[in-house]
């Protein structure tokens, strides 16, 4: 493999994007740092083939010459974990990478756990252990010296052989078509984006506000989100969640009573602190039919709670026998909109998921179907009484099977 080591020149990187011009894939990865900043700041670029890999200083490079990489649609850009990658070049160029394909989620689909961490499916696929004394670096600061470098490099360097293995397992499993749909929800781009106006759902404790106090949240988190955004700088600089809430019960109707109130940032400037009060009315004004509503929480009968728990013994056997984690599949949640929605909607109502576990599950809601107990796991077979609208039959008898 040719190593470009750390480039930092438009010379330097045009000689590596001419080096792997005509390939169809490329392993990306990226180092950033967003203590102190609301965007992420982008400060390096890991690329590699399987012959050629480069690390790219963007503090001294401009990013802008990637376009035509990150673009093109007839080179696939390899990731681990690409979620923050994306947003990352979403904000950096106004456009997400595409196509894309995430050896997180696809590892996830072949058996080696939900949401596995780079290092530890090196080791699981590769069998190499990865030096993880960088993981604390200040990647904005320079000189970087080689053992950053190479660090760096070799979240690239692995990369590039998991992908062909991935795909090659993928495909010697017929998976491939599970890949897709959520390879295409990766590029997205209104995945990337904010909507102020939803800010209010992250903060952490707003369900133990009243109605009415929800409805000044709604707006100050708003605000705070504006003006995060504006002057680059983290939420909780702005306003912590905690003083947020504060807030949202006090209702503070003067510069004074804010400035009363505990945890008040001393640095906040008359004229924010005017439109942190303008925000402040505007929630409290806000009429009742527009007062924000909580995700209604169902509870469910102690029959559906029955029924779910079966549910999820039929999901795990499913992924048992697929050889996938359960929860790559699907979460309890998604049982329990089976179940409530009659198999209409949710994650495992369509797609891969329905085809390996939905149906199954959802035949069994119906009463279409009956478990017994096998010696390698759940029979799960067609009912006894197939003739017999399944509208008229209860899950519960589905219950009633035997033990091999």
């Amino acid at each position: 493999m040719r190593d470009h080591g750390l480039i930092e020149t438009p010379a330097a990187l045009q000689e590596f994007l001419d080096a792997i011009a005509g390939t169809d894939w490329v392993a990306l990865d990226t180092e950033f740092m967003r203590e102190k900043t609301y965007f992420p700041q982008l400060c390096l670029v890991q690329a590699a083939t399987l012959d050629q890999i480069a690390c790219i200083d963007p503090l001294k490079v401009d990013v802008r010459l990637l376009e035509p990489l990150l673009h093109d649609p007839a080179v696939t850009k390899v990731f681990h974990a690409a979620s923050q990658d994306m947003e990352l070049f979403y904000h950096e160029l106004g456009q997400v990478p595409a196509p894309v394909f995430d050896t997180q989620i696809a590892a996830s689909m072949l058996g080696y756990g939900e949401q596995v961490g780079y290092a530890n499916l090196v080791k699981a696929m590769l069998d190499r252990e990865l030096d993880k004394s960088q993981t604390r670096t200040d990647w904005s600061r320079r000189p970087l010296d080689e053992r950053q470098i190479r660090y760096a490099a070799d979240d690239v360097r692995y990369l590039a052989t998991l992908f062909n293995r991935l795909l090659h397992e993928l495909e010697r499993n017929d998976r491939m078509q599970w890949l897709c749909p959520e390879m295409e929800a990766l590029s997205d781009p209104n995945q990337y984006e904010v909507d102020p106006d939803s800010a209010w759902q992250r903060v952490s404790g707003v369900k133990r506000l009243k109605p009415r106090q929800r409805a000044v949240a709604r707006t100050v988190a708003a605000w705070r989100e504006r003006v995060a955004r504006e002057s680059n700088r983290p939420r909780r600089w702005i306003l912590s969640d905690d003083l947020l809430l504060d807030i949202a019960r006090r209702t503070p109707d003067s510069v004074p009573a804010l400035r009363g109130l505990r945890q008040f940032p001393a640095g906040m400037k008359g004229p924010r602190m005017e439109s942190l009060l303008e925000a402040i009315k505007a929630g409290q004004a806000l009429p009742r039919e527009e007062w924000p509503e909580l995700p209604e929480r169902r509870r469910l009968s102690e029959r559906d709670e029955v029924l779910t728990d079966v549910g999820m013994a039929l999901l795990r056997d499913c992924a048992r026998q697929h050889k996938i984690s359960p929860a790559a599949i699907a979460q309890r949640k998604d049982v329990v909109e089976l179940l409530t929605s009659d198999g209409t909607s949710g994650r495992l109502a369509s797609g891969w998921r329905h085809e390996i576990a939905g149906q199954v599950i959802a035949q069994w809601f119906a009463g279409d179907s009956g478990i017994a107990a096998g010696a390698n796991g759940l029979n799960v077979s067609a009912s006894r009484t197939p003739a017999e609208p399944s509208a008229n039959r209860a899950p519960e008898e589905a219950l009633q099977g035997h033990t091999d």
